[in-house]
């Protein structure tokens, strides 16, 4: 209730609110001097002469307004700056010394390639090894009991 003691001490709530807040009132002695209260600074407040403002005061209300410097767009985050310039070219320098660099180099010796040569058929077929679909069609393991009495038939 205590949010709507300021709307109330206005006039500013509805028909229903204020007769809810008038039956509050009537139980809450907490509310009755937070009510009290606010009407009392509302009289001093209406007590106070109005001030009314100059005849320039719009004039320089306008003026102050059209002085504020205008927003900036995001282009202007593209406008060269020295830095920014200084920044591209050193990622653009980088970028071309460290191809240069590991463009020319063999990290691979003879005989590292002769191994990769000789595994090559191994390599080829690594679609058949990656592949274990066909695996899903061999015949269930032998149990243990059944691999005793194979075993036992064999020596026979």
């Amino acid at each position: 209730m205590e949010k709507k003691i300021l709307g109330y001490v206005d006039g500013r709530l509805k028909e229903g609110e204020r007769v809810e807040m008038e039956k509050h009132l009537l139980a809450c002695a907490a509310c009755q001097l937070r009510v009290n209260e606010f009407r009392a600074v509302s009289v001093l407040l209406d007590e106070l002469p109005m001030i009314e403002p100059s005849a320039a005061f719009d004039a320089r209300v306008h003026a102050r307004v059209a002085a504020e410097p205008e927003k900036q767009s995001w282009w202007t985050w593209f406008a060269p700056s020295p830095r920014v310039a200084f920044a591209a070219s050193m990622l653009l320098l980088a970028t071309i010394w460290i191809g240069s660099r590991t463009g020319t180099e063999n990290p691979l010796s003879a005989s590292d390639i002769d191994k990769i040569n000789e595994n090559m058929s191994v390599l080829e077929n690594y679609d058949v090894i990656s592949d274990f679909a066909p695996l899903s069609e061999l015949p269930p393991p032998v149990q243990a009991d059944e691999a005793g009495d194979t075993n036992q038939n064999q020596q026979m």
